[in-house]
């Protein structure tokens, strides 16, 4: 099993409203630069949100939504310092109801 953790918020606050582009290229950058493996992912709509562990967060996620998925907890601590107004999880996959972390609707 993996445990993956992520930020997630309205779709047009993470693209839009948020220099979270830059962020990532950023990153990906740093990654290529070092020769690590990437290990994060932007998902428009990410499936897993709609698991029922993850029904209270989602009441407060303005659709349609998009999350910022990794195995790297101390980048998706940096981002929610960064970002502020995201919510935060972490799940282990596979599970009974997410078999796919990277699904979208």
């Amino acid at each position: 099993m993996t445990t993956y953790f992520f930020v997630a918020a309205s779709e047009k606050f993470l693209t839009v409203e948020e220099p979270l582009e830059e962020i990532l290229k950023e990153r990906e950058r740093n990654y290529k630069e070092n020769n690590k493996e990437i290990n994060f992912w932007l998902l428009k709509n990410p499936s897993f949100l709609k698991a029922s562990q993850f029904g209270d967060l989602t009441a407060k996620i303005p659709s349609p939504s998009a999350a910022v998925l990794s195995t790297d907890k101390k980048f998706i601590t940096f981002l929610k310092l960064r970002l502020e107004f995201v919510a935060v999880g972490e799940f282990e996959c596979p599970n009974a109801e997410i078999t796919d972390p990277f699904k979208v609707e």
